[in-house]
């Protein structure tokens, strides 16, 4: 794999000067601000990003208001207590995105949040605590004890959230062939500690945070 040296001067001629690089990419929550933001706010970016899959982001945004609404502002603990039969009655309400599927997910991830925050105070201690140098720990994490929160869905809700994290989109993984680190998307245990243990190098090398190393990366190709 090539260095951090080489992709900073690809990304510095791409862009034209550093203070173009720098206005392209993402700047990370701090472990304070993960910390401080309410069970509910995570609850309500969860199901934002469960529903925005597959469909238009536009589309889910606009009528987030009205899912605000219609689960109590997202607090888990009311929303862990919600029926099946609430749910069915959603399943009638025109103001939302009516899928009975990612309807369903919502009590189950305010169980999930509220298992979390028994555990570990609140939601916001495990996202922030968890270290970047295992970012790929907690996409399984989440994947594994949250509703619908598989393949993408768990690094693209971590960027919703301000935590730092790099997103193996079709630009990056093709970036990564290119280096030869990977010869396909990352899905095994072993693909992704291969993939973390390249971004944890140009990390160390750099400074900085990965989602700025993600991005820059997947400007090196398909451009």
């Amino acid at each position: 794999m090539r260095d951090y040296q080489w992709l900073h001067e690809y990304c510095l001629n791409r862009f034209g000067s550093a203070a173009a690089l720098e206005a392209m990419l993402p700047q990370p929550k701090s472990d304070a601000e993960l910390r401080a933001l309410g069970d509910d706010r995570y609850l309500s970016l969860i199901a934002l990003r469960v529903f925005r899959a597959g469909l238009k982001h536009s589309l889910v945004d606009a009528k987030w208001p009205a899912f605000e609404e219609v689960f109590f502002g997202f607090v888990p603990e009311k929303v862990a207590l919600m029926s099946a039969e609430h749910l069915e009655r959603l399943m009638q309400d025109a103001r939302i995105i009516r899928h009975l599927g990612k309807l369903k997910s919502v009590p189950r991830n305010a169980q999930f949040v509220l298992d979390v925050q028994k555990e570990r105070g609140s939601f916001g201690a495990l996202i922030a605590d968890w270290p970047v140098t295992d970012i790929v720990g907690l996409w399984k994490y989440l994947a594994k004890h949250g509703s619908q929160l598989g393949g993408l869905s768990a690094p693209r809700l971590l960027r919703m959230i301000g935590k730092d994290t790099f997103i193996p989109t079709d630009d990056m993984v093709a970036a990564l062939k290119a280096q030869e680190i990977i010869d396909k998307a990352p899905t095994s245990l072993k693909e992704l500690a291969t993939v973390q243990a390249a971004f944890n190098q140009w990390h160390a090398e750099s400074g900085r945070p990965l989602c700025q190393l993600s991005v820059m990366l997947a400007h090196t190709v398909n451009h």
